[in-house]
């Protein structure tokens, strides 16, 4: 379910700020070697479902039914940890950021302009300070979508936490962020 408000009132001079900028930001991040790991996730599991058609069942039944339920338990982690994390799709409109990962949008994350109070660029994000690729946390850091090495994007949220994800052309996003943080009354708009 999707929720949705009205734009807030556009306040004097902003009109020429609202005109010069489109109404949504779109960004996204790809990484190719992710489906490399996906492929071999889809190997593991082609050769679970080969040994359990055309294994011998008659003798070995235990380490057979052993090597199925590994190799297929292997794939589908494999699968699991690589597709949604192939690319990563950010959105920045009128009341939030939001996240998508994957080719079916999941896992999301939607992040409402109210909770925002900084936006900034960290241009050096790497799977190393986060633990690898995918949706990290880290108690220290706060929370994180890494899809590959390189720009991103690092909100500030009132609570103190943040959120970073990894973004092509992170500084039309943060920009993107802080302009609509200006727009919101009541909101800190960060320099």
């Amino acid at each position: 379910m999707r929720d949705h408000f009205p734009d807030p009132p556009v306040r004097p001079g902003d009109a020429d700020r609202l005109t010069a900028e489109p109404a949504v930001w779109t960004g996204r991040a790809t990484n190719r070697v992710q489906w490399l790991l996906a492929v071999a996730g889809a190997a593991c599991l082609a050769l679970g479902i080969e040994l359990a058609v055309l294994g011998d069942w008659t003798s070995g039944v235990i380490a057979l039914s052993m090597s199925v339920v590994g190799c297929v338990a292997a794939g589908l982690l494999m699968l699991y940890g690589t597709l949604p994390f192939v690319h990563v799709a950010v959105r920045v409109d009128s009341q939030a950021v939001e996240i998508r990962c994957g080719h079916i949008g999941l896992p999301r994350r939607r992040i409402p302009l109210a909770h925002v109070v900084h936006a900034e660029v960290d241009p050096r994000v790497t799977p190393r300070q986060w633990g690898g690729w995918g949706y990290r946390w880290r108690p220290e850091q706060g929370t994180a979508i890494v899809v590959r090495r390189g720009e991103g994007i690092v909100v500030t949220l009132g609570d103190g936490r943040t959120f970073t994800v990894t973004v092509d052309d992170a500084e039309a996003a943060v920009r993107a962020i802080r302009d609509r943080l200006a727009l919101h009354p009541g909101t800190p708009a960060t320099a």
